[in-house]
């Protein structure tokens, strides 16, 4: 979850309220300064580099990162008479993005003219995800969409007592479930591998990335379908849950201490797919 989409607080869905005494708008829009490096390749060069991008959080959408002209290669941009209308944001120019004899059409955007109260993105152009080669923090790739900061994660372990059954049989018995806290959802417990039955899991083919995850497998868990899933090889920042299962308390039972977990506002989890049809060796971590 992040502060616009998912469950949070901006989107639209948010499993919490603002405590305010007067209704707020139906939809708010939130730009801040990323306070990193952020670059982005294009055709195996850089096209932008600036330390001053905004990120704009918009209801639904994943955050948007907008450079100023002048840390953009303008050279690469070429077009602009195509416009649309944003809702909130007024005209919107689109441009290709070219370099040698390699181009992405509508691949850049920018608001030519915004309203007074969004001067914060004033000057500034966004590129598509999916069109350029990537988006770098530094010298690292960031995968997915721009990082959010109001993204968090943390990993507890603990001895509480989870039990896992499946058309009335266990499939699973642990003391040692690590459960994983991220921002909006509901608790996630995962079980070592050691404390589930031995046939109790059916690979099955497809998996999800998540940006701060990695690569999600799932499994069929008796005539229950994808009703578990594991990060093999989860990335650095949560590696704890590397190779650990967790399951769904929709499609199989789920029980902690003694008490039978029901899927929660907010537990389920949309998943948006391989970024850009990334390879398994690209949304590998590295160590």
């Amino acid at each position: 979850m992040g502060l616009s989409w998912q469950q949070g607080p901006l989107s639209g869905g948010a499993v919490g309220r603002f405590l305010t005494p007067e209704a707020l708008p139906e939809r708010l829009l939130y730009a801040e300064r990323l306070r990193r490096r952020m670059r982005v390749k294009f055709a195996g060069e850089w096209i932008a580099d600036s330390e001053d991008v905004v990120l704009l959080h918009e209801p639904g959408r994943y955050p948007v990162a907008y450079f100023p002209r002048k840390d953009v290669r303008l050279d690469a941009l070429s077009g602009g008479d195509r416009q649309t209308r944003h809702r909130d944001l007024g005209a919107t120019a689109w441009f290709t993005v070219g370099l040698d004899d390699r181009q992405a059409e509508r691949a850049a955007w920018e608001h030519i003219d915004l309203p007074a109260y969004a001067g914060d993105l004033a000057g500034r152009v966004a590129f598509a995800w999916r069109a350029m080669d990537g988006f770098y923090e530094d010298d690292e790739r960031i995968l997915g969409h721009a990082a959010d900061a109001y993204h968090r994660i943390d990993i507890r372990q603990t001895s509480r007592h989870l039990v896992v059954r499946a058309g009335g049989q266990v499939v699973a018995d642990t003391t040692r479930p690590v459960v994983l806290y991220e921002s909006g959802f509901a608790p996630r417990w995962y079980v070592p591998r050691a404390d589930i039955v031995g046939d109790a899991l059916t690979p099955v083919s497809g998996q999800t990335f998540c940006p701060y995850k990695g690569l999600a497998d799932y499994y069929d868990v008796g005539t229950a379908g994808r009703a578990a899933w594991s990060y093999r090889d989860a990335y650095p920042e949560v590696d704890r849950v590397s190779d650990l299962v967790s399951f769904e308390p929709d499609k199989v039972e789920v029980s902690l201490d003694g008490v039978v977990l029901k899927l929660e506002p907010g537990q389920q989890v949309r998943p948006h797919g391989i970024d850009r049809g990334l390879d398994i060796d690209e949304v590998a971590p590295v160590r």
